[in-house]
């Protein structure tokens, strides 16, 4: 079963990005919305654990909170509107908000 796996607080607040990071399956997916793009600043440790799993990692950001926190997608990471949000939805098996 394939989880696309949302995360919306900042990694630097508590330990949730950390926590998914441990648990992703190979066939799942992240997807940073609100402040969990905060992961992606330059130089931060949550960037690094992101980079580390790059090779297989699929990670999607949603493209306004990434315009409203003037952070730029990685070019190994996929940039999504609310559109491609809601078809990544359908697409996953399972979704699962990290509140």
């Amino acid at each position: 079963m394939t989880t696309l796996h949302v995360l919306s607080h900042s990694p630097f607040s508590d330990t949730r990005l950390s926590s998914c990071l441990r648990v992703l399956g190979t066939d799942d997916a992240l997807l940073l919305t609100g402040d969990a793009v905060y992961a992606l600043q330059p130089q931060s440790s949550p960037l690094k654990a992101l980079e580390e799993k790059s090779a297989t990692l699929k990670l999607f950001i949603l493209e306004e909170d990434l315009l409203a926190r003037h952070l730029d997608c990685p070019q190994w990471a996929t940039a999504v509107d609310y559109p491609a949000f809601v078809e990544l939805s359908i697409h996953y098996d399972k979704v699962n908000s990290w509140l």
